[in-house]
């Protein structure tokens, strides 16, 4: 349907309140993101700090004690040990504790010794936190920016959503254009809608979310790439675009101007339960290809992660399934692979997937 076929005066128009909502998981997730980056940041960057200031000038203690030593394995991957860490050094006595946490995909013990810097005596680590500084440093650099950044997008969104709430109270000209229904999810009576301005000539790209009452349904006009496309209304400058509802009781119309404004309309809105229950139907097929997207991406990036642990860090070339992936990698990757175990195990045998034809010597 051409946009001009909808016709709304020319004067300034109100808009019904609340046709700009705010998704209830930005109350709780932000707060609970935000925190919880917070809480890695202050429990995880003191060590990691120290450690980083021991490794300009360590000092290995042969006498030293580690006691209560331990590592637990959380989430498969992430790796938090602790020790306490007894020594004397300069004739004085030190009793500290230390938690350091890593990625790693190790099975098995690690073992680790004392160290302490050289020129503050007073701070001590485990040997593995050094080994594992450069790992430690990437795990919390990446998750404080993840986290924070999710965080920080979620509560400028909020406050875009909110700035353009308070600009829509004023009336201004209405100016329709066409947007992308990208899902609809009914709970209770209320149909939650989430749409894109990604389609229009002036498109900004930005995604909104509103909410309509049972009985109301959005101003379907098309449909594009098998995606619901709804008519909504840019009001003056404000930086969201509202989605219109089938009958227009969100714009603040007389009578005669909302019947004049939906007569061009009637055959488009006899199409649009249909066209709303098959973006439906495609919103789903695509929430479902993307979790298969998802959980292949999560096995591919788990697999060549425990693969780049095994031929760089395994304390062993004779790791299965280490030895599976790197013999199943393509070539120039199962030829590097091999040269980093090489390195570390040269003296030994080769292990499958890097053997040579005599099955003992390397490739």
């Amino acid at each position: 349907m051409p946009l001009s076929s909808l016709v709304l005066p020319s004067r300034p128009l109100s808009l019904a309140r609340n046709v700009i909502s705010t998704p209830r998981a930005y109350f709780w997730s932000t707060p609970v993101i935000l925190a919880l980056a917070v809480f890695l940041f202050v429990s995880q960057a003191p060590g990691v700090i120290r450690d980083f200031r021991i490794s300009r000038n360590p000092l290995v203690l042969e006498n030293g004690d580690v006691q209560n030593g331990r590592c637990t394995t959380r989430k498969a991957i992430f790796i938090d040990c602790e020790a306490r860490l007894v020594y004397s050094y300069g004739g004085r006595n030190y009793d500290t504790e230390v938690e350091v946490m890593f990625v790693d995909f190790h099975i098995g013990d690690y073992e680790t010794g004392l160290v302490i810097s050289a020129d503050h005596p007073e701070l001590a680590t485990i040997s593995l936190g050094l080994d594992m500084l450069w790992n430690r440093i990437i795990t919390l650099a990446v998750f404080v920016v993840l986290l924070g950044g999710m965080s920080l997008g979620t509560i400028f969104l909020g406050l875009r959503i909110w700035r353009v709430k308070g600009q829509l109270r004023r009336p201004a000209v209405l100016t329709p254009v066409p947007v992308e229904v990208s899902a609809f999810d009914p709970k209770r009576g209320i149909l939650s809608i989430t749409y894109n301005d990604k389609i229009a000539a002036d498109k900004t790209g930005r995604s909104a979310y509103t909410r309509m009452k049972k009985g109301e349904e959005p101003l379907i006009v098309g449909q594009a790439n098998g995606k619901a496309i709804g008519l909504a209304v840019r009001h003056g400058n404000t930086a969201l675009p509202v989605l219109l509802d089938a009958r227009l009781q969100r714009v603040e119309l007389t009578e005669d101007e909302r019947s004049t404004a939906l007569a061009p309309m009637v055959r488009q809105q006899e199409r649009a339960p249909a066209l709303i229950a098959e973006a439906r139907r495609t919103a789903s097929i695509w929430k479902r290809l993307q979790v298969f997207l998802g959980m292949l991406l999560l096995i591919v990036v788990g697999t060549v992660g425990f693969w780049l642990w095994y031929v760089t860090s395994s304390t062993t070339p004779f790791q299965s399934p280490g030895m599976d992936i790197n013999n199943l990698m393509p070539a120039p990757l199962n030829e590097w692979g091999c040269e980093q175990l090489k390195r570390r195990f040269g003296q030994d045998r080769a292990p499958f997937g890097c053997v040579a034809d005599d099955f003992t010597s390397w490739k």
